[in-house]
């Protein structure tokens, strides 16, 4: 058995899981234009982390005469969260996810180090522009010398970490994990999802006949994972007890129009687990409200599910797309909705959209302002993770 001992998370919504949760209860999205990014593209909506990099420094208690990554700080912060939850100083392992790493550094500084040759700047960061930076900075703050990995599958990143730590544990190469995600808002990402024309000036729409596309979200999220024997007599907030990976190879940034890679993931998911697919309650779905992810992933569903499909919603118009943190990101939302047994709305949501195999919960019907958080058993979540060049990754998390 996995258990989940701990949690953190950090996002447009707020820091903490109290902050987050009381956000989600507003039912509304957090949705809007940049403050603290520099890009010419701030007319399209984003979902920013309200807080300088100075306020994540001191939030951090980290020395403030470093320079230091948002991407890292982001993910720190989070993952201090998860271990003090946890009550755990160290662990025999950290899987930590991104795809922007320390991008934010050279967006900031690459013209000073090379135009003006600051060679003693040059030094300083060398290290902090790769992917694997981040991850390393926050095993060396925990002293964890061992299972140092960086994962970047794109926007499965975090799911993929968790899933990993989670055979570890089963393999019985560690009894204690931190495995999550973090990505902070940069040029590079918005940038690049502009050049593949999916970005939304409105705000996403998961779901709805009416979407325009992806709203690109910062933040971090981290699980501590322990065995049975390490989590006993602790409070256990979660299990993980199905996981996936498929890639299907499609195409580099599109999902296949029948989600024959996501039908696998699900479907394999469910015999890790061994469930049926009666037994999901509820299934956080990957849901970026883009006309290909969406309509890919309902056929996905509709295949899998049948005539059984339980309530299915997006939480990224509440978040943003937060890139390799939206696996760890959508898996702390889904532990809060087990922990109040709270089902969470899809946001943005007026008509569905009419190729979709199945129709929402009538609760996602309703007037975008007036949706709020239902009451509803919840022992199974079912979370979709699919990343370019379809990397498609399932978890499942069960109520203990």
């Amino acid at each position: 058995m996995v258990y989940i001992t701990g949690f953190g998370i950090i996002s447009g919504m707020g820091c903490g899981a109290e902050e987050t949760w009381a956000t989600l209860q507003q039912g509304r999205p957090v949705i809007g234009k940049v403050s603290f990014l520099e890009t010419a593209l701030r007319h399209y909506p984003a979902v920013e982390v309200k807080k300088s990099n100075a306020d994540l420094v001191r939030l951090a208690s980290l020395p403030e005469d470093k320079i230091y990554s948002r991407t890292f700080l982001l993910g720190l912060i989070a993952a201090q969260q998860a271990m003090r939850m946890a009550g755990l100083n160290t662990a025999q392992g950290i899987l930590g996810a991104t795809t922007i790493g320390g991008m934010d550094l050279n967006e900031r500084y690459y013209k000073r180090i090379m135009e003006e040759g600051d060679k003693a700047l040059r030094r300083q960061l060398a290290s902090s522009f790769e992917c694997a930076d981040c991850t390393e900075q926050i095993a060396n703050h925990f002293d964890i010398r061992t299972h140092v990995t960086t994962m970047s599958t794109a926007c499965s990143s975090s799911a993929n970490a968790i899933m990993t730590a989670t055979r570890m544990i089963r393999n019985g190469l560690a009894d204690s994990v931190l495995a999550g995600g973090m990505d902070a808002l940069s040029r590079f990402s918005i940038n690049g999802f502009n050049s593949l024309e999916i970005l939304s000036p409105t705000g996403c729409r998961p779901f709805d006949q009416q979407r325009n596309g992806v709203t690109i979200g910062e933040g971090a999220a981290f699980l501590v994972l322990e065995s049975e024997k390490a989590a006993t007599g602790k409070k256990i907030y979660g299990e993980i007890i199905g996981y996936a990976n498929h890639s299907e190879a499609f195409h580099q940034t599109a999902s296949s129009p029948d989600g024959a890679g996501a039908i696998m993931t699900m479907r394999h998911a469910l015999k890790t687990a061994n469930l049926q697919p009666e037994d999901i309650d509820y299934i956080n779905a990957h849901g970026t409200g883009t006309q290909i992810n969406d309509l890919s992933e309902g056929n996905a569903i509709g295949t899998v599910f049948g005539n059984k499909i339980p309530p299915v919603s997006s939480t990224k118009a509440y978040t943003g797309h937060t890139l390799a943190a939206a696996g760890a990101v959508e898996a702390v939302l889904s532990l809060l909705s087990i922990k109040e047994q709270t089902l969470l709305p899809n946001l943005g949501l007026e008509n569905v959209m009419e190729e979709l195999p199945f129709l929402p919960y009538s609760d996602m019907r309703c007037e975008i302002c007036d949706k709020q958080p239902s009451q509803i058993e919840l022992n199974h979540i079912l979370s979709n993770s699919f990343g370019f060049g379809g990397a498609n990754t399932t978890l499942i998390i069960k109520r203990v």
